[in-house]
């Protein structure tokens, strides 16, 4: 009787552990799904070629949002151009060369807390630096830069713990093999640690493609109904459209707000969903 209880008891834990699990996934899953149809349902109306390619017209009332998708891909690139490398080298170097010892912990509490900083704190800091004491003006570069600096934190992190999360065994094997140190990061650490490392990139540019405040004091323009024709160029970038003509455009049709919003949507989930695809196709390719 007592075993016959004992089981009875763990099994009513285990589905109530089961239950509370699939409400928490619920409760999560849930409100997204509502807010992305929601944002489907208004913004559908407004997709149509002439939307998508055309430039704006009328103050931003009619025409197209252009400008500002090409704007915002500049921008993407222009931050994974500068970020990429970088976040990488340095998670390289603290992960595979840095002694441990009381400086590496330090940067690397330095790392985590400037992964938290408010964004308007980097758009006044590039601003300042890229802006005004560089010289850049509002520009592309200037733009690039700053959400490169905003974005650098996460791609340390992420790459490093990509790169710990590799088995040490292979670097014992490779390097009694007779490969040298790079060349065992290069040939076997850097392939395993790959769809960790992806996972921390494609965080980081989601984050420079959906922020605001850094482009308000860098590179944005308010109304610009042309293509940039060089990174020292202002341009158009759909975060800050969409603030633009939901908060300073009166009279703004409530279908172009929310079509540009589908727009920034469907723009942010296909970064995601190329860098899920790569991911999956290293991971089966990962041989731990």
């Amino acid at each position: 009787m007592t075993v016959t209880s004992t089981s009875q008891t763990r099994h009513t834990t285990q589905r109530l552990g089961f239950s509370l699990l699939t409400l928490m996934t619920l409760l999560t899953v849930v409100p997204i799904a509502v807010v992305v149809i929601y944002i489907l349902f208004l913004g559908a109306p407004a997709i149509s070629w002439e939307f998508v390619t055309g430039f704006p017209r009328e103050g931003m009332r009619a025409g197209g949002i252009w400008p500002a998708i090409v704007g915002t891909l500049y921008l993407t690139l222009g931050t994974a151009t500068f970020a990429v490398p970088l976040g990488i080298g340095a998670a390289i170097y603290l992960s595979e060369y840095a002694a441990e010892n009381r400086w590496t912990r330090l940067i690397r509490i330095a790392i985590i807390n400037l992964a938290g900083i408010p964004s308007v704190v980097y758009g006044l800091f590039g601003l300042g630096l890229f802006v005004l004491f560089m010289n850049f003006g509002t520009s592309i570069l200037a733009g690039s830069l700053t959400l490169s600096i905003m974005t650098l934190p996460v791609i340390i992190s992420t790459t490093e713990e990509a790169l710990r999360a590799v088995p040490q065994a292979f670097r014992t094997v490779s390097i009694s093999l007779g490969a040298t140190q790079w060349q065992t990061i290069r040939r076997i650490v850097l392939p395993q640690a790959l769809p960790g490392m992806l996972t921390g990139i494609i965080l980081g540019l989601e984050r420079a493609a959906g922020e605001t405040a850094p482009i308000l004091f860098t590179v944005a323009a308010f109304f610009l109904p042309r293509l940039p024709n060089s990174p020292l160029d202002a341009t158009m970038a759909l975060p800050y459209h969409l603030f633009v003509i939901s908060t300073q455009v009166p009279g703004m049709p409530i279908k172009i707000q929310y079509g540009t919003a589908l727009v920034l949507m469907v723009f942010v989930l296909s970064m995601n969903f190329i860098a899920t695809t790569i991911r999956s196709r290293a991971r089966a390719r990962r041989q731990w």
